[in-house]
Parts: structure tokens; sequence; C-alpha cells
């Protein structure tokens, strides 16, 4: 479990750093436009080449930590067994007595409703 939380934790800090850089980049491709040496790293051109990689390869480590925590959640949480059975000795509650069957059909008054009018899973009585 802990190394669940630790690549949940890198994986957050690598998303918020991608959300940052994403948001530095101009929409037309120009960076940052901070000036300087024009072939230089904070040239425009170079910090749009820097902000480019660089979501790139956040990009690639999001990705590879999704499917890692996917992996390690289906080895942590693969080993339990769903219970497909339906336990039938618990007995049924009581019907209510005002309440009108599932047929539509009100029993007469005198009458009582059959013994298995309450569960819908009982064998049909012909």
């Amino acid at each position: 479990m802990s190394l669940f939380i630790f690549l949940f934790v890198v994986q957050t800090i690598v998303a918020a750093a991608l959300v940052g850089v994403v948001l530095m980049q101009r929409s037309e491709g120009g960076g940052l436009g901070i000036g300087g040496s024009p072939g230089g790293m904070m040239s425009a051109r170079g910090a749009a080449d820097f902000l480019s990689r660089t979501t790139k390869w956040l990009a690639v480590a999001f990705v590879s930590l999704s499917i890692a925590l996917a992996a390690v959640a289906v080895e942590t949480t693969g080993d339990s067994d769903i219970e497909s059975t339906l336990d039938r000795s618990v007995p049924a509650a009581e019907p209510d007595p005002l309440a009108a069957p599932a047929d539509g059909v009100a029993a007469p008054a005198g009458e009582a409703a059959p013994e298995s009018a309450g569960d819908p899973l009982a064998p049909a009585s012909e």
C-alpha cells in the first residue's frame, strides 16, 4: 500500500507540473517570450523548445505512472473473492397486509394472501 501512496503523490506532482508547463506556453507556440539573445536558452524560441520538450516528458511520465498505479491497484485488490450466491436461510419479512399484491389484483376481504406472495424468488405454484 505504501508503494501505491508514493506513486500517487508522484503522479500528483507530475500532473501539477504538467498543468503549469502547459499554461506557460503560448497558444501559437511562441513560448514565454522572455528576452535575451536570439539563439540562447532564454530566447522566445529557446523557451518554447524547452517547454515543448518538458511537456512531452511530463506527459510520458504521467501516462507511465497511470499504468503503474493501475497495475499496483489490481495487484493489491485482486485477491478478494466475490460472493455470488444468495443466502436463502434468512427468513423473509412479513408482507405488509395493507400493500397491494404484485399482480395488482387485491385478494377478497376474507381470504389471506398466499404464503409466498412476498417472495419474488419463490417457485410458482400451479
